[in-house]
């Protein structure tokens, strides 16, 4: 099985096509199925632990599966009202202004979606004309490249540089007068890395100048280390109106399947997201909405303790990696490590397979996260037991690369 990177189109096949996308082409036929996901395939397979899909193989809190049982059996298993339960939004109204700093009302600015990777899809067909160009960061989130392009959008990307930090001059010139939004994600995935207030503050003052919606995925808000803080774009003078911010559940509790997200955005930005959003998904999971409403009850040490626990996992991730042989750096945020593997004699893509099949363990390439280049990453995810993290060492630092 071969991995192809999404949002490049596919090579050619010797077989013939059909009659009919050959004269009507589709615009899948212009980016692949998720690395991410056929990794996960991979490892099934080959009985391998997973260090390739961020989800966790540890239980989420007992609140939010005593919630999500008792709104079942309450018979809440009908449509909520489409752009969200009501006390859901009135919920994460207040959390987001305690921990964000934004102020949305839960009736008009709040639009409960399947999850962040509908919010920002959703975001994408609400703002987007054909032609208008999109700038990405990369490395990047593997969805967004295709994102662009099932929107009509033209992806424009634009690299950190090596250290991660912004070329400002190179950042600059990405903003045309085609620019219609940028799309942001912090802490990073893969690379971990958190925008800083500079930082952010250097983005908004281009999509100020230029008149640029910002589009920013903070669905790893609460995973962060060694003291730094997480600040939403959204939050920054003149951004309030100018900037979706797209959350979720997933990750800080641990319920990837439930797939409850959320964006947050002014009134005029929302009526056209939710009109979107009601004609794509209806709604999220009537019983799951209710039992989010627990997971926003949770105490502020739930916070402290969940970052404490993925510092401890990243460590013992780190100190595997080092010891295999990999060459990385500890993430400032989120749960990937994205190792190096320039001293090894494989393309990512050939080293993904080598481990996977020969080792028992599954990383991503990292040409996933790149729209060209990035054959000298793999991502892995610490988002598991540390029994699995310490099993998942051990076999990469037994295998001969």
């Amino acid at each position: 099985m071969s991995l192809k990177m999404p949002g490049i189109p596919q090579s050619s096949r010797k077989e013939t096509p059909t009659r009919f996308f050959s004269t009507h082409p589709s615009r899948a036929d212009h980016f692949t199925e998720s690395v991410i996901r056929e990794m996960t395939r991979l490892s099934i397979k080959h009985h391998a632990i997973n260090l390739a899909q961020g989800f966790p193989d540890f239980p989420c809190p007992v609140e939010l599966k005593t919630a999500a049982c008792s709104a079942i059996n309450d018979d809440y298993n009908q449509y909520a009202i489409t752009w969200g339960e009501q006390n859901l939004r009135e919920a994460l109204a207040t959390r987001v202004k305690d921990y964000n700093g934004m102020t949305f009302d839960p009736e008009t600015e709040i639009t409960v979606t399947c999850g962040s990777t509908e919010a920002m899809m959703t975001s994408m067909l609400a703002l987007i004309q054909p032609g208008d160009e999109v700038i990405v960061p990369e490395p990047f989130y593997e969805n967004y490249g295709p994102d662009a392009q099932i929107s009509g959008a033209v992806p424009q990307y634009v690299q950190f540089k090596d250290d991660l930090s912004i070329d400002e001059e190179v950042w600059k010139s990405a903003f045309t007068k085609k620019t219609r939004a940028i799309i942001l994600n912090s802490p990073n995935n893969p690379t971990g890395k958190v925008l800083s207030r500079e930082e952010l503050s250097f983005i908004a003052d281009l999509c100020i100048d230029h008149d640029v919606i910002a589009i920013t995925d903070e669905i790893y808000e609460h995973i962060l280390y060694d003291g730094r803080k997480h600040v939403s774009i959204g939050s920054l003078d003149g951004m309030r109106d100018r900037t979706i911010t797209i959350g979720s559940f997933s990750k800080t509790y641990s319920v990837t399947g439930w797939r409850v997200g959320y964006a947050l955005a002014g009134r005029e930005i929302t009526e056209r997201l939710r009109k979107i959003h009601d004609f794509l998904t209806v709604g999220a999971p009537a019983p799951l909405q209710h039992a989010c409403i627990a997971a926003l009850w949770l105490p502020e040490s739930y916070y402290h303790d969940l970052a404490q626990e993925y510092d401890r996992k990243r460590r013992i991730l780190f100190d595997g990696l080092r010891n295999a042989g990999f060459t990385c750096r500890l993430p400032e945020g989120a749960y990937y490590i994205f190792a190096d593997i320039s001293d090894f004699s494989m393309t990512d893509t050939e080293l993904a397979h080598h481990l996977v099949e020969k080792g028992g363990v599954a990383a991503v390439p990292g040409s996933s996260f790149y729209h060209e280049g990035g054959e000298t990453k793999l991502r892995f995810t610490f988002s598991k037991k540390d029994e699995t993290l310490t099993e998942a060492c051990r076999r990469l630092e037994a295998l001969d690369i």
